[in-house]
């Protein structure tokens, strides 16, 4: 009963490493999209930008999971939370510099682009490349930590 425990309390603590890597995520996706985030998608309701934090969310998710795998050793628990701290946080900053140059290599602003829901008020498709940026580099950088 002991262990239940103690793996649940670990559990939280990687949990708590984690919602902070995804605060910083956040945190980074917005300074990369006009407007303040959190507006933009609770108030204004845009699809574009929902597409783009659901997809960073999920990205820094599979990095965090990559992370606590890699971080499995004899080194204690006090390491295990340091690493995958710093794995996450790299995994933030590799997608918020691919998405940077992306957005050097597209036309117009790809943070504004893709929050361009248009008159029909779908994403517009540059969310979507976007968003399908942030999972192949949550997988590169997963793989990079096995």
């Amino acid at each position: 009963m002991t262990e239940i425990f103690e793996s649940a309390g670990q559990a939280l603590l990687y949990g708590v490493v984690g919602l902070a890597v995804m605060a910083v995520g956040f945190g980074a996706l917005d300074l990369v999209t006009p407007g303040k985030l959190f507006h933009v998608v609770w108030r204004d309701r845009n699809r574009g930008a929902a597409v783009l934090l659901g997809s960073q969310s999920v990205a820094v998710g599979l990095v965090i999971m990559s992370a606590i795998r890699a971080s499995e050793s004899e080194e204690g628990l006090g390491y295990g939370l340091f690493s995958t701290l710093l794995y996450g946080l790299a995994g933030v900053l590799v997608m918020t510099l691919v998405g940077i140059v992306i957005g050097l290599l597209t036309p117009g602003q790809m943070g504004a682009v893709a929050l361009d829901d248009g008159d029909d008020h779908r994403p517009h498709p540059a969310a979507w490349v976007q968003a399908g940026m942030y999972l192949g580099t949550a997988a590169m950088v997963g793989a990079a930590l096995s």
